[in-house]
């Protein structure tokens, strides 16, 4: 039998009850072994050159130096899968945006240590496979008509969609974005990159209307759909419960895919992007069985190759492309769906 891969993580948190309680709890888990607490920075700089982490867990407050300038400073000498464990804030995406993997949202009361550190297991191993990078960004002018874009995306994803988006010109198609994330954050994302983008960028609402110039993204703990009504393309929600998780996630991708294959057809251009798993493989298949175009991550630019590999593997995907050039192959598409 093939021994499981021991991940070493480090937990720097000022925080001595968080240090504990996340260093006891996880280490319960037999491919987990902490090998440094942290409580400041400037401990943890010595410890990363010292014990060698795998990963590391990551508090964004803290005296002195906050994690963010902390990964700024770290990341371009020693690129190390981060998990940033954080209160529901914008600052996470900041950290993500500094080098961060993932986070995770620190439990608002005792009930909820057990779902956190679940949650944190999961993401300490998924980061222990990623890379970690960082891309330039440019701006564009494309032509455009009457498609709609469809993305999916999970780990790195949030990174990924802001290249991408920061990319599009006010007229571009409507876009519907399902990226794995907790409810609130969504809406944190949403509003940044509303700030950030040319284009509208929104958390979607029941009635929403897909169109030009309007980026809508999935609400946490809900899934996505487009309908087709009186000629509009229009989002429906549902609410996540006990029985309707799809690949283990709500919102999910392929419940996106699966809905803009049937009511869009090959009117659709659909990307799916890093991402540990398998959601949104079969439903981007369908898309390309009705005549959309698809494009999906290259290995080299992902940090975890798990969704885009899947869709490839199946056949899914028309172009992979490194993230730096997917708004070039999606320019490329609608550029041609105009003279068709």
């Amino acid at each position: 039998m093939k021994k499981k891969r021991i991940i070493k993580v480090l937990i720097v948190d000022d925080s001595i009850v968080y240090r504990e309680m996340i260093a006891r709890q996880i280490s319960e888990d037999e491919q987990i072994e902490v090998v440094g607490k942290a409580s400041s920075p400037f401990e943890a700089r010595d410890m990363i050159i010292n014990l060698r982490p795998d990963v590391m867990t990551l508090d964004v407050e803290m005296p002195k130096m906050d994690g963010i300038e902390f990964l700024k400073k770290l990341m371009p000498q020693y690129p190390l899968p981060t998990i940033v464990v954080s209160s529901a804030s914008e600052r996470v995406f900041d950290a993500l945006n500094s080098g961060a993997v993932d986070f995770v949202e620190k439990p608002k009361s005792s009930d909820l240590v057990k779902y956190f550190i679940q949650e944190l297991l999961i993401k300490i191993k998924i980061a222990s496979t990623a890379k970690v990078g960082h891309h330039k960004k440019t701006l564009e002018s494309i032509k455009t008509n009457d498609l709609i874009i469809a993305i999916g995306a999970s780990t790195g994803g949030t990174n990924a969609i802001d290249e991408i988006l920061k990319k599009f010109t006010r007229d571009m198609p409507g876009t519907v974005i399902v990226q794995h994330m907790p409810e609130v954050f969504t809406k944190l994302f949403a509003d940044r990159l509303n700030n950030e983008c040319m284009v509208e960028v929104k958390e979607a609402e029941n009635g929403d209307e897909v169109l030009q110039g309007r980026v809508l993204i999935a609400p946490g703990k809900k899934h996505m759909r487009v309908v087709k009504r009186r000629n509009k393309i229009l989002i429906e929600l549902e609410d996540e419960n006990e029985n309707n998780k799809v690949n283990g996630h709500c919102p999910s991708v392929d419940v996106l895919f699966h809905s803009v294959a049937e009511n869009v057809g090959k009117n659709v251009i659909g990307i799916i992007l890093t991402g540990m798993g398998k959601d949104g493989a079969e439903g981007l298949y369908q898309m390309k069985q009705k005549g959309a175009r698809t494009i999906g991550q290259d290995e080299v630019s992902s940090v975890v190759y798990g969704m885009p590999k899947v869709a490839y593997e199946k056949g899914a995907v028309d172009k992979q492309a490194p993230i730096s050039k997917i708004f070039d192959v999606l320019t490329n598409y609608i550029n041609a769906s105009e003279v068709s």
